[in-house]
């Protein structure tokens, strides 16, 4: 069923239709051994320079041109990402927003929402707990949901993000990228329909999608970690799971420390500041969880930079470095 919706045509069908409204990211292309990977050619998606910080705005602006907007305007829940890509849509499309962020949402995903003008709810510990509460005011507002991963036009705007990246860069062998709910990854991969390996990356203390492949469905998982604003819903999309079975060709996990050191790694090699969920598709090249073969071309999606990893104000005042 999946197919008839979300595949490279449809895909493409969207991109026109957003592209007036978003970036196209640039890549950059690293020799492996700058980060101690001999022998392998890295292609980084710098997807984190995209409006409102991450891929997410993709899938807001493909939801709200493709979709009727009633006059409640749109409501989505969010760890921050999401929640600020709707805002961002929302605003530039002149439609009001609600967002229903978790207490884990960051201050700076936080920050990012409020600027942009919706309004802001926080409810409940995990997204879960945000989702529960934006679709009980979907009822009694009429407004239109915007759901993160779980949607035929945020799985197909995500998908753009694949379309662009083989314009850009069309000899690619592997592909590595971060999964939370899926969106991303779903549209990617159908993106690419097998034509390249897509790698699936998630945190340890957040494997839904690794949980989801065993069981053979979506099902529950753990949702922490340091990247549980944006890796960690309770379970993957009911709409992307089929596209993983299909085209993905392997999931890997990786603890926070090696997130950790991705996220530092990126930002001394090519001074790119990286939220967790943006650098951990990069960790499982640093871990070795994934080994790519001598003079593999691996592209590396970097899909998010909501932070203040980097703090200019203490690095620029009498106690940082001059």
């Amino acid at each position: 069923m999946q197919d008839r919706f979300i595949n490279p045509g449809s895909i493409a069908g969207v991109e026109p239709l957003i592209r007036p409204h978003i970036r196209r990211t640039p890549i950059v292309e690293v020799a492996g051994g700058d980060f101690g990977l001999d022998s392998v050619h890295l292609i980084f998606k710098l997807e984190l320079l995209q409006h409102s910080g991450s891929f997410k705005a993709r899938g807001a602006f493909t939801n709200l041109l493709r979709r009727e907007i009633p006059p409640a305007g749109v409501v989505a829940a969010s760890g921050g990402n999401h929640g600020a890509a709707v805002a961002y849509a929302a605003m530039k499309l002149g439609k009001p927003a609600r967002v229903f962020v978790p207490k884990v949402a960051s201050p700076e995903k936080i920050e990012r929402i409020r600027g942009y003008g919706a309004e802001l709810v926080v409810r409940g510990e995990r997204y879960a707990d945000a989702l529960a509460a934006s679709e009980e005011w979907a009822e009694r507002s009429g407004a239109l949901r915007v759901h993160a991963y779980d949607q035929i036009e945020t799985l197909l705007g995500q998908g753009t993000v694949g379309l662009e990246f083989e314009e850009q860069s069309p000899r690619l062998d592997t592909l590595l990228v971060a999964v939370g709910g899926g969106g991303l990854i779903g549209g990617v991969a159908a993106w690419y329909a097998n034509r390249i390996k897509i790698i699936g990356v998630e945190p340890e203390a957040a494997p839904t999608l690794s949980r989801a492949l065993g069981a053979g469905r979506p099902v529950d998982s753990p949702a922490g970690g340091i990247a549980a604003d944006s890796l960690a819903p309770r379970r993957v999309g009911e709409l992307m799971f089929p596209l993983a079975q299909k085209f993905v060709h392997e999931d890997i996990l990786v603890p926070d420390e090696a997130i950790q050191e991705a996220q530092e790694a990126l930002w001394k090699v090519l001074r790119v500041a990286a939220e967790p969920g943006g650098a951990a598709a990069f960790a499982a090249l640093l871990t070795r969880g994934y080994k790519p073969e001598r003079g593999e071309r691996v592209g590396v999606l970097i899909c998010g930079g909501n932070t203040h990893a980097v703090n200019f104000a203490h690095a620029n005042g009498t106690g940082g470095q001059k």
